[in-house]
C-alpha cells in the first residue's frame, strides 16, 4: 500500500466521522426543538386548565363589549368536524360573544349551517337579524357563514358596478377625476352590492397553517389575527385567553 492509498483511506474515514458527527448534532437539535415544543404544549394545557377552572381570576374580568364582531376561520378539512364547531360556538355564547362570522375556504360550514343552527337554540343568521332586543341578550348570538367563492363573487360584482358607473360618465368632464380607484370607491361598491360585511375586531384561525386562508382581505384591514392551532386540540381556556388579551389591547387606527 503506497502513501496515496493511505491518505485516501484516512480522508474517507475522516468524512465518515464528520458525517456521523453532523448527524448526531442534527439529532440533538431536533430533540431539543421537540422537547421545547412538548414543554410549551404542556404549559399551554396547564394554563388553559387553570383559566377554565377559574383559578386565574384575572380572566373573569372580561370586557366582552370591546369585541363587537368575531371571525372564526377553520381549515376546510377540519371544518367537517361539525360537533367541534358547535362546541366552539357554545363556548362563545357562554363567554358572551354576540356576533360571529364562520369561514372556511370551500364552504363546508355554509353547507352545514342548518345543522349548526339547529343545535344552537339561541342563534340567528346575521343577515336575518333585525334591530331587536334579542341581540342584547348575553346568551344570544348571530352567525354569518362565508367562504372563498363569496369573496371572488363580491369583487366581481363590485368591479362591474364601478365599470358601469364610469361607462355612464362617458365623455363628461368628471371622467378624468373618477378614473382613479380608491379604497373608498371599492368599499362603497361592495356595500352597494350587499357584500360589505362588518370588519371583525378579532380573527381566530383554527388549522395547521398560520394565515387567514382566503378570508376577504377588505374586511380585515384593522383586524387582529391569532392562530389557535388545530380544531381538534381546541380548549376553552385558550379561547378565553385569546379574547381576554384582545380586550386588553389598545388599538390605534391612525387618521
Amino acid at each position: 500500500m503506497d502513501f496515496r492509498d493511505t491518505m485516501q483511506k484516512v480522508y474517507s474515514w475522516a468524512c465518515q466521522i464528520g458525517n456521523l458527527g453532523l448527524w448526531i448534532i442534527w439529532l440533538l437539535i431536533h430533540f431539543a426543538v421537540d422537547l421545547w415544543y412538548f414543554a410549551l404544549h404542556i404549559a399551554c394545557a396547564i394554563e388553559s386548565y387553570l383559566i377554565s377552572s377559574g383559578i386565574l381570576k384575572r380572566y373573569k374580568a372580561l370586557d366582552i363589549d370591546k369585541l363587537r364582531y368575531l371571525a372564526i376561520v377553520i381549515e376546510s378539512e377540519e371544518a367537517y368536524h361539525i360537533p367541534a364547531v358547535i362546541q366552539l360556538l357554545q363556548w362563545l355564547v357562554d363567554i358572551g360573544v354576540k356576533h360571529v362570522c364562520l369561514y372556511d375556504a370551500e364552504g363546508i360550514l355554509k353547507k352545514s349551517k342548518e345543522s349548526i343552527l339547529g343545535k344552537l337554540n339561541n342563534a340567528t343568521l346575521f343577515e336575518e337579524a333585525g334591530e331587536s332586543n334579542l341581540l342584547l341578550d348575553h346568551k344570544h348570538i348571530t352567525l354569518e357563514f362565508a367562504s372563498f367563492p363569496d369573496g371572488k363573487e363580491a369583487v366581481a360584482k363590485a368591479a362591474n358596478l364601478l365599470f358601469m358607473k364610469y361607462v355612464k360618465l362617458g365623455g363628461s368632464g368628471k371622467i378624468q377625476e373618477e378614473k382613479i380607484f380608491t379604497e373608498a370607491h371599492m368599499s362603497e361598491a361592495l356595500r352597494a352590492v350587499g357584500c360589505k360585511g362588518p370588519e371583525p375586531d378579532l380573527l381566530l384561525v383554527y388549522g395547521p397553517v398560520r394565515c387567514h386562508l382566503g378570508f376577504p382581505a377588505w374586511r380585515i384591514r384593522y383586524t387582529e389575527i391569532v392562530h389557535m392551532g388545530r380544531l381538534k386540540s381546541m380548549r376553552y381556556g385558550s379561547l378565553l385567553k385569546a379574547i381576554y388579551k384582545f380586550t386588553m389591547v389598545r388599538q390605534n387606527y391612525g387618521k
